[in-house]
């Protein structure tokens, strides 16, 4: 049975503890409206890239068609990207994502495909070495970067065009963490290579209108699609910090909670063990009274 120092300094440390979380909730919720607005400015950019190659991709067919559009044809080698976070603390944001691509890369490895990672966050890093070290080619810390920009984006977009041209895949995935609300986030895969166009990002309306485009729809893909890949980078990080300070808000208002749940149950504890103390020795006292 633990004495009532033992209990003090129990305690105090759980209220140190939710000092703590109490700090980190209110940091995250601060940063979480910047994060959160920054994601959803970038929604549309991303979404009008898509129906400016959707509407130049329908103007290309047969050999002409740029190979990040049209891919190289097999589908053997698969390089997938998972970004995460550097840091935990953030319920199941690391988890979730981390889970989406060890489902992913073991589909793909059960079909016989050729699978290499390529890890954005210290996180998945961590999360998938164990299991997947040989396949993890690179990992990016973000932390490097304070603010979230296309400087983060390009070293990640230029590493998966280097393997592409280089011929280790044909097939590139991002799997990141899509921000819907506060308290929702989805792990979510999406391609890259070959360019897939969204389902609600239709090509543009012309009206009836004939365009001659000069340069060639070719030439302007060729130039435009490896800044998509940027894009769909930069908006995919954006989204996963979003997401990231979401979670964290919501991680460590639970424990802040649960915290106090903690402190209430053993100050009710301690109030009655010193209680019960407190009788013993009155019950001490009176018998030792009576005694003389």
């Amino acid at each position: 049975m633990a004495s009532l120092k033992e209990m003090r300094n129990r305690i105090d440390s759980v209220k140190s503890t939710q000092k703590i979380t109490k700090a980190l909730n209110m940091v995250a919720a601060a940063k979480l409206k910047r994060a959160q607005d920054q994601a959803e400015s970038a929604r549309p950019y991303a979404k009008k890239m898509a129906s400016v190659i959707a509407n130049l991709a329908a103007g290309v067919t047969g050999d002409g068609a740029p190979k990040l559009l049209a891919g190289t044809g097999a589908d053997r080698k698969h390089l997938v990207v998972v970004a995460t976070g550097d840091k935990g603390l953030a319920g199941g944001f690391n988890t979730n994502v981390i889970r989406a691509a060890r489902d992913r890369i073991n589909s793909l490895t059960a079909n016989g495909k050729d699978v290499r990672v390529i890890a954005v966050g210290r996180k998945v890093r961590d999360g998938l070495s164990r299991i997947y070290g040989d396949k993890i080619i690179q990992t990016f810390e973000l932390s490097d970067h304070k603010v979230m920009s296309m400087a983060a984006a390009e070293p990640i977009a230029d590493l998966i065009a280097s393997e592409f041209e280089s011929g280790h895949a044909d097939v590139v995935t991002l799997i990141y963490s899509r921000f819907q609300s506060v308290i929702s986030q989805v792990a979510t895969p999406k391609q890259l290579i070959p360019a897939v166009v969204d389902g609600d990002a239709a090509p543009i309306a012309l009206n009836g209108a004939v365009y001659e485009y000069e340069p060639s729809e070719e030439e302007i893909l060729e130039t435009l699609l490896p800044r998509n890949i940027k894009t769909q980078i930069l908006a995919a990080l954006l989204e996963n910090q979003a997401s990231f300070f979401a979670a964290q808000m919501g991680a460590m208002d639970n424990a802040t909670r649960n915290a106090g749940d903690l402190i209430n149950a053993l100050t009710l504890q301690y109030n009655r063990k010193r209680q019960a103390q407190i009788t013993t020795e009155l019950i001490e006292i009176i018998a030792g009274a009576e005694a003389l």
